[in-house]
């Protein structure tokens, strides 16, 4: 039965088949190599080192091949580690591929029908054209609701691209709505289109990496070529209207050493960019948090790409006991004595209120 990655505990015995996600052939002091693989299915991955017998195997799998591995789920820098003793390739024939790609929780059909949902109402005729183009082309269509929304920092699971942009659709319509200014339908498509040159970008089929056009220049540029063919299907579309679409694929890293080749100048640029820079930001600290959870400590391990530990604050929480004080007892009522008659005890209260 197999065992995934997410239900790996520390110094627990491991024997189970993962995906190779990357492979690296390193020395140790004595000069002997050890390899440092990436191993994952569709729960996550993890971080494994081979010490010994490397020199026998390492040339029976590849990046991409499904592996057979035993050893030791360890802690490492308060990071989950396996310890391989043993790895042989499996048999293709034996795998259930759904067991090793991240998927959506949501069914990508009626995401996609959401997304079409939202095209259809849009106002501007021309914005509603030019996504009508994009999406009447059926790759296109196939790709967008299949892809990842990245290779491995947000949304890195098929189906992610478009959940992305569902949950920014959200985001927008609310940000619209607090500021009038902004030009609803201009945003909606800025957030439709600002990714979809990863649909070209990202390879899936096995792993998540780059396609050979995704390394040479990248899902923004893919994109202005794909806006610059389907704008041509849309007569009359405005040619300042065309531009700030652009500016808005152009621009939505916000910085130029995010890869941005211009920075946001304009509302729905601006609000682009922040509202795609939060999503992906608050995706990453769950999908951290979520990894991490089976770690000591109240702190992941450090994320590079955010620059910091996180606080696993469910747990933090459940570690402080609220006890609530004790009770006072209460104070018995000082006992009053009476006299038999109505008078006396009323001259007997009266002198202990005297007191």
């Amino acid at each position: 039965m197999k065992k995934f990655a997410n239900e790996l505990e520390p110094n627990q015995q491991v024997q189970t088949t993962f995906l190779v996600l990357n492979k690296d052939v390193r020395q140790k002091k004595t000069g002997e190599p050890y390899l440092s693989l990436l191993l994952g299915d569709k729960t996550g991955d993890i971080d494994a080192k081979m010490w010994d017998g490397v020199a026998d195997i390492v040339d029976t799998f590849d990046r991409n091949d499904y592996v057979k591995v035993r050893g030791q789920a360890t802690i490492y820098q308060n990071k989950m580690q396996l310890r391989v003793d043993r790895l042989v390739r499996a048999d293709d024939r034996e795998i259930e591929p759904a067991d090793y790609f991240p998927a959506s929780k949501r069914d990508r059909d009626e995401m996609y029908a959401e997304l079409m949902e939202c095209i259809e109402t849009m106002r501007n005729p021309h914005l509603n054209a030019l996504l009508g183009a994009f999406f009447a082309d059926s790759d296109i269509a196939r790709r967008y609701k299949t892809a990842p929304a990245a290779k491995s920092i947000h949304h890195a699971w098929i189906g992610g691209l478009i959940e992305h942009v569902l949950s920014l659709i959200t985001l927008a319509r609310f940000a619209a709505r607090h500021y009038p200014e902004v030009d609803e339908d201009l945003l909606l498509t800025g957030v439709i289109l600002h990714d979809i040159g990863k649909i070209y970008e990202l390879t899936y089929e096995r792993g998540f990496g780059y396609s050979d056009e995704g390394q040479l220049i990248g899902h923004i540029l893919i994109a202005l070529r794909m806006l610059d063919e389907k704008v041509r299907k849309v007569p009359g579309f405005p040619p300042k209207l065309r531009l700030l679409v652009e500016h808005l694929i152009a621009s939505h890293h916000g910085e130029l050493e995010f890869g941005s080749p211009k920075v946001p100048c304009f509302l729905e640029a601006m609000l682009l960019h922040h509202l795609d820079n939060l999503d992906s930001k608050m995706e990453t600290v769950r999908n951290i948090v979520r990894r991490d959870a089976l770690l000591d400590g109240n702190f992941t391990g450090y994320a590079p790409s955010l620059e910091r530990s996180l606080l696993k604050k469910d747990r933090f929480l459940a570690e402080e006991q609220v006890v609530p004080p004790a009770p006072k007892p209460a104070k018995p009522a000082p006992s009053v004595p009476t006299t038999g008659s109505l008078f006396g005890d009323k001259l007997l209260s009266a002198l202990d209120d005297e007191k």
